[in-house]
C-alpha cells in the first residue's frame, strides 16, 4: 500500500474537519476525493504533505509514519509529494523557464544548467506548451499557468501527485485538457496521484477509485461503476449534476 492514513483527526477549535478517517491508496492510483466546499478535502492533502498536521491518527506513505516528523525531516517527503494547488502561484517576474526550474535547482542542485534546461523543456513539452518558455506569468492564459504549474511540479518527478481542485476557474474545454493531461501524466510517469474535487463528471472519466467526503468522514468510496450504482444520498445528488450539466 502506497499510502495508509488510519484514524485521521483535524481539527479548528471544536469543528472536527476530518474526523478519524481511513483511507488506503494503492501504488499508481488515481484517487479522486469529492465533497463540497467545507468537508476537509484540502485539509487532507495538507495533512499528507505537512503543511498542517494532525490533530491526531496516522500518515503512512511507502510503509514510514510521517505525520509526527521534525520540519526538517518533512523534505524529503515533500520531494516525493509533488502538490499542485488550487492557484498556479507562479512567481510573475520569472520566465515561464525559471518557474519550472525554480523547483528543479532546489531539489537537485547538483544539476548543471544544461541539465535545467533540457529537463525544463521536456515537463513543457509534456504539458503541451511549447514557445512560452520567456514569456512572464501575466502574458499567457490562466489555463496556461495551470499547465506552467504542472509542469513545475512534475519536473521534480515525484512519485505522489497531490491536486488542489486542478480545473476551478476553468472553461469546459480546458478542464477536459487538463483532466486528460492529469490521467495522461500519472500513467506515463507511473505517479500515484489524488486529486481533491468537486466534479463527478471528472471523477468518472479518469479516476481508478473516488472517496466522498462529508462531515470529515468518507461517506463514500469505490470505482466509477460501483459509486454510479451508489444509493448514497450525496453521491445521487453529485451525479444527478452530471445527467443536467450533460443535458446543458
Amino acid at each position: 500500500m502506497a499510502l495508509e492514513i488510519k484514524k485521521l483527526l483535524k481539527q479548528f477549535g471544536s469543528r472536527r474537519v476530518l474526523d478519524e478517517i481511513d483511507l488506503k491508496v494503492s501504488q499508481g492510483e488515481i484517487l479522486f476525493v469529492l465533497g463540497k466546499s467545507g468537508t476537509g478535502k484540502s485539509v487532507l492533502l495538507k495533512n499528507i504533505v505537512g503543511l498542517l498536521r494532525p490533530d491526531g491518527g496516522e500518515i503512512w506513505l511507502d510503509g514510514q509514519e510521517i505525520s509526527k516528523l521534525s520540519e526538517d525531516d518533512y523534505f524529503p517527503i515533500r520531494k516525493k509529494c509533488g502538490m499542485v494547488f488550487q492557484h498556479p502561484a507562479l512567481f510573475d517576474s520569472l520566465t515561464v523557464r525559471e518557474n519550472v526550474a525554480f523547483g528543479l535547482r532546489r531539489h537537485f542542485p547538483q544539476l548543471k544548467e544544461n541539465e535545467v534546461r533540457e529537463r525544463v523543456t521536456k515537463f513543457l513539452s509534456l504539458v503541451n506548451l511549447s514557445g512560452v518558455e520567456e514569456k512572464l506569468p501575466p502574458h499567457i492564459s490562466y489555463g496556461m499557468q495551470k499547465r506552467v504549474s504542472l509542469a513545475r511540479t512534475v519536473a521534480i518527478e515525484p512519485q505522489y501527485l497531490l491536486f488542489d481542485e486542478p480545473t476551478t476557474g476553468l472553461d469546459p474545454v480546458t478542464t477536459n485538457a487538463i483532466n486528460r493531461l492529469i490521467f495522461d501524466l500519472s500513467r506515463k510517469l507511473k505517479t500515484t496521484s489524488i486529486v481533491v474535487s468537486h466534479d463527478m463528471y471528472c471523477a468518472l472519466e479518469i479516476a481508478d477509485r473516488i472517496a466522498v467526503l462529508d462531515q470529515g468522514k468518507v461517506l463514500a468510496l469505490g470505482t466509477p461503476d460501483e459509486l454510479r450504482r451508489s444509493n448514497v444520498p450525496l453521491v445521487k445528488d453529485f451525479l444527478a449534476e452530471v445527467v443536467e450539466e450533460k443535458r446543458t
